[in-house]
């Protein structure tokens, strides 16, 4: 088969593979056939199937494709800087996208989608990331941030700039989450203090600190542990009046 001839099995594979995709969504699509899809982007005029194949088998998985660093995914042959910038751009318009359908959402209704954005942004990193999620005093989305990155303690997210950051957004509540990226769930100690200390500073400036997540194989609510409860009970008596 000459260069031509490759070439048009190659496109005639693509276009196929497009029209699905437009007659149904992605509904049947194989990890396989959706990386294909996106690897095309940057190189359109060849087949992909063969390093779509090779990327999975790499990274195992297709969230660990997308979660894959650009020196990562170049180190694998046939991927070219091309295609290794298609994948990370899709993957960053994904978690713009989740982030600005949170805004405005009420949080109650909309817990699920928070983990969803959450779980995208933060799951796979190679380091921890500390996020703020800034809400109303109706608990409605206001915007999120990235607050730190690196070892997650109270030495290195600073519950000052947080409220300074809160009052900049007028929040009236805030929801905190980081991951962890060895994957495990359970809060260390300094996680725990680090909730604490969080939850004392908001306390003291009428912000309700409404959760502490960690995101790693699935996630950890602190509320859903009782322990913001149990955070709120030793805040009350640190705070109590002598005389009372």
């Amino acid at each position: 088969m000459d260069k031509a001839q490759w070439q048009n099995r190659g496109s005639g594979r693509r276009n196929r593979l497009r029209q699905r995709f437009l007659d149904s969504g992605l509904r049947g699509f194989s990890d396989t056939e959706i990386l294909e899809v996106l690897l095309s982007f940057g190189t359109p005029r060849k087949d992909c199937k063969e390093q779509a194949q090779t990327l999975l088998k790499r990274f195992e998985t297709f969230p660990g494709v997308l979660d894959a660093t650009h020196q990562a995914l170049l180190s694998v042959e046939g991927i070219g800087p091309k295609s290794s910038f298609a994948l990370g751009f899709v993957k960053s318009t994904a978690e713009h996208y989740l982030r600005q359908r949170l805004r405005t959402r009420h949080y109650l209704q909309s817990s699920a989608q928070v983990i969803d954005y959450l779980s995208h942004s933060l799951r796979g990193l190679q380091v921890e990331v500390f996020t703020v999620i800034y809400l109303d005093a109706a608990l409605a989305i206001i915007d999120s941030e990235k607050a730190a990155e690196g070892t997650v303690t109270v030495n290195t997210v600073y519950p000052r700039e947080i409220i300074k950051k809160a009052l900049s957004h007028n929040a009236s509540a805030l929801i905190v989450a980081h991951n962890h990226p060895s994957g495990v769930l359970n809060p260390s100690k300094q996680d725990h203090q680090l909730t604490k200390q969080l939850y004392l500073a908001c306390s003291m400036m009428h912000i309700r600190l409404l959760d502490h997540l960690i995101i790693g194989d699935g996630h950890f609510s602190f509320a859903d542990a009782g322990i913001i409860d149990q955070i709120a009970d030793w805040c009350a008596s640190v705070t109590r009046s002598p005389d009372r």
